[in-house]
């Protein structure tokens, strides 16, 4: 089980380094999955992730008080309303449209509400 939560550890954070360079790849989210899985199987990886000078101060904002920074809750909006106004623009049929809008919707709810780091 060990060797799963540490494949999965290493896929996150490849991910995580990749969305350094593509702006349309959030590093964030996947470095927290990264963190939670190297938990459960190489804390040394773990500790690595909380102490990174530039995306450890997210991370730990997360875990201790589950606070997301206030640019990454502008961006995140404003990303999620440019996929549906993408989406509308290029013609997809109203039900997808309206089916990510509902969607964007309920998780941009979440993402204002939960408290800034």
């Amino acid at each position: 089980m060990r060797g799963m939560w540490y494949a999965l550890g290493m896929a996150a954070l490849v991910l995580g380094v990749v969305g350094i360079a593509l702006p349309v790849l959030p590093t964030v989210p996947f470095l927290l999955l990264a963190a939670a899985a190297f938990a459960r199987s190489s804390p040394r990886l773990e500790r690595r992730i909380l102490n990174h000078p530039t995306y450890g101060p997210p991370v730990r904002a997360w875990r201790e008080r589950g606070a997301i920074g206030r640019l990454a809750k502008t961006w995140a909006v404003l990303a999620m309303v440019g996929g549906v106004g993408f989406s509308w623009l290029v013609g997809m049929p109203g039900w997808v449209v309206a089916a990510q809008a509902a969607v964007c919707m309920a998780i941009g709810a979440y993402v204002v509400t939960r408290p800034a780091s």
